[in-house]
């Protein structure tokens, strides 16, 4: 400061003050000059900002603080020197002057800095305000202190209404408040989806994310929390779970639910040494329904049946849809062994009374098969197989429509285990050709002579040795692998024909069976293409189909039939007696022959009702203008009457056995036929036709 001053000189520091405050630019510049003229009282001084020329005897005092240098007074020469006094007041005036501009530098770059951290804030205000994200911030009680456009929407709620109030009235439960905020103040923070309430009431899924506000020092002063509404993602996720882990049309769990909620079970079950068991229950008689009705009235049929097995348990107890007409039951903490066979019984009973679908009145039934934890397994998929496998032998020791239940025992594994190799042997059976067909010769009764062949399948096992169609034929339908064989035998038999013929023998019929299976409009076209490709005509081949093919579609089969007849292949009607079709029906189809079955030619003659309805059979059929031929004719007594009654041909070990083509082919070259008088005395021996199932 200026010292030893008088009131003259406080006036020219107040207009200096006044100018510094007010004025800029040239301005101040002509006003500092003026105000250090008035100071030392002698004209012409000046402000200037650059370095001033030669002065020669004038004054020029630098105005500057510290390092910062602002500017220069500068005195023209005059007549009159100036003296010591006046150059040290101007020195004063300068020191002071600068003092002035480094305060006035100082407030104006922190001004600027405060402009520009405002234009920040603003234009962060700005953002924060175009977020559609809701923002939110709350100091560490929860009280909110900040309130964006994104909230507003969000919550329904203004800034007004939210400022200052604390948060948990947005909470769908305000116990869930318990002082999570000073874990977050000490920890820095935590993502996590919670359940939030709307102006309007409506309570919702929100993302929310909390950071923590903190002073210069690093102190935690609030949070920020960062929310948006996942509603329509949280739903999309239960509709996920529940698609993965539920039935769709029962709404009961699933497979994979059901494993991972008996695999648990199975665990805590381990520790409590407690049992359990898994049933496995396949509905009777609900495909032919399906197959009727149509899927909408079998859907409905199934959700009657979970709502009914539901009912049945108890509310621990876990029943599942494994799919198609297939369930499974898990029961934990059974204290007694037959305590699963009551549980089985009442599910049984729920069958008892008929579900009404669509104005109909429906029975089913249902076959049930049980597996133990831990007698027979400890994982859940091990005791489902053996329930399953229990389940068809339920199936198979069950009536159709009332069904039972059987639990698992080791023998039934043996079995199933026999069966699937049986299965995967006969696939390897069609890759390794160990296949082979027998012949069995038909006679006619009355030249005596071989008049065709029915063709039998064989497996040529690589370990059991050769194997009849009754070990293997059975599951081959079971598996479909039916299809397969009789495609296979169709072909066998064309290319051995085609031999024959080439070999220069006159057509001859081999019968070849059909099973139900393969009965379709694709066979005529399947069977022209057989006797194409090894150029054939019809005349070598007759096929065998059984009374339950004309049983259903009438329509349908006729005009299979009558497309198989065009290519000059004959039909017969194998086991004829032994089925339910009606003989209004029979004179529509058009058959060649018709088979009686070997249950009716056992007993001939020694037992009446079989020589009445092997006579029967035999009237039928010339009433109808059919031929007729006896399977698993053995003696000459039962060869005798049934040539008196009228029959054709015959078939059985009276002749011959089923043989291999070499053998019959040598057979017919030798002309062989039926000498009565040899072949009379019984053998004792069966005929495999009629006794287990071919191909």
């Amino acid at each position: 400061m200026i010292s030893s001053v008088g009131s003259d000189d406080l006036a020219c520091c107040s207009a200096l003050l006044d100018a510094m405050q007010n004025l800029h630019g040239m301005a101040l510049h002509a006003a500092l000059g003026g105000i250090a003229s008035g100071f030392l009282k002698r004209p012409g001084g000046r402000y200037v900002i650059g370095m001033p020329g030669e002065t020669g005897n004038g004054l020029c005092q630098p105005v500057a603080h510290e390092d910062a240098q602002f500017g220069y007074f500068v005195f023209p020469s005059l007549t009159r020197p100036y003296t010591e006094l006046e150059r040290n007041r101007l020195a004063m005036l300068g020191a002071f002057l600068g003092r002035l501009m480094q305060r006035r530098a100082e407030t104006e770059k922190r001004a600027r800095s405060l402009d520009q951290i405002e234009a920040k804030l603003e234009e962060q205000a700005q953002i924060l305000h175009q977020m559609h994200e809701s923002v939110i911030t709350m100091d560490p009680a929860g009280f909110i202190t900040s309130w964006n456009r994104g909230a507003e929407q969000l919550f329904g709620y203004t800034a007004l209404e939210a400022i200052g109030r604390n948060v948990l009235f947005l909470y769908e439960n305000e116990e869930e408040e318990d002082s999570l905020h000073d874990v977050f103040l000490e920890q820095g923070g935590r993502e996590m989806e919670v359940r939030r309430r709307k102006k309007s009431g409506e309570v919702f899924w929100a993302s929310l994310s909390l950071s923590v506000m903190r002073d210069q020092s690093g102190h935690p002063i609030g949070l920020i929390g960062y929310l948006s509404d996942i509603t329509e993602r949280k739903n999309a996720e239960k509709l996920i779970h529940h698609l993965a882990y539920y039935d769709a049309l029962t709404g009961l769990p699933n497979r994979t639910l059901l494993t991972r909620t008996v695999d648990q079970a199975l665990m805590e079950a381990k520790h409590e040494n407690m049992h359990g068991c898994v049933m496995f229950i396949d509905l009777n008689r609900f495909k032919p329904i399906n197959d009727t009705l149509g899927h909408v009235a079998g859907d409905m049929l199934l959700v009657e049946v979970a709502i009914r097995l539901r009912r049945a348990l108890r509310e621990q107890d876990v029943v599942a849809r494994l799919g198609a007409d297939e369930f499974a039951v898990a029961l934990f903490d059974i204290d007694k062994d037959y305590h699963p066979g009551f549980v089985a019984q009442k599910l049984l009973a729920v069958f008892d009374d008929p579900f009404f679908i669509d104005g109909h009145e429906l029975r089913v039934g249902a076959s049930i098969g049980v597996s133990m934890y831990p007698e027979d397994a400890s994982d859940t998929e091990t005791l489902l197989r053996l329930a399953d496998i229990a389940m068809y032998r339920a199936k198979q020791g069950g009536d159709n429509n009332e069904g039972g239940y059987v639990y698992y025992s080791e023998e039934m594994n043996r079995n199933t285990l026999d069966l699937l190799r049986i299965e995967t042997g006969l696939l390897h059976a069609f890759e390794y050709n160990e296949l082979l067909l027998y012949y069995q010769p038909k006679v006619d009764m009355n030249t005596l002579a071989i008049t065709g062949a029915e063709a039998l399948v064989r497996w040529q096992h690589p370990e059991r040795g050769l194997l009849l169609p009754g070990e293997f034929i059975p599951i081959a339908e079971e598996t479909g692998l039916i299809v397969q064989l009789s495609d296979w035998v169709l072909d066998a038999v064309c290319r051995q024909a085609r031999a024959w013929k080439e070999a220069g023998m006159a057509p001859i019929r081999i019968a070849l069976n059909v099973t139900a299976r393969e009965f379709t409009r694709s066979l005529p076209d399947r069977v022209r293409a057989a006797l194409s490709r090894h150029m054939l005509s019809g005349d070598w081949l007759e096929l065998e189909i059984t009374e339950s093919m004309l049983m259903h579609s009438t329509d349908r089969v006729i005009s299979i039939m009558e497309k198989i007849c065009s290519l000059g292949i004959t039909i017969s009607l194998d086991d004829f007696g032994t089925g339910y079709s009606s003989l209004s029906y029979l004179k529509r189809f058009p058959i060649n022959t018709l088979k009686i079955d070997r249950s009716f030619t056992m007993g001939i003659p020694d037992d009446t009702n079989d020589c009445a309805i092997a006579s029967a059979i035999i009237g039928i059929a010339k009433q109808l203008r059919h031929k007729v031929i006896a399977e698993g004719v053995e003696t000459e007594k039962q060869f005798n009457f049934l040539r008196e009654a009228g029959c054709n041909e015959l078939q059985g070990y009276i002749f011959s056995r089923p043989i291999p083509a070499v053998d019959f082919h040598a057979m017919l070259l030798e002309g062989r036929k039926l000498n009565v008088a040899l072949g009379g005395a019984d053998t004792g021996e069966g005929s495999e036709t009629g006794n287990t199932p071919h191909a």
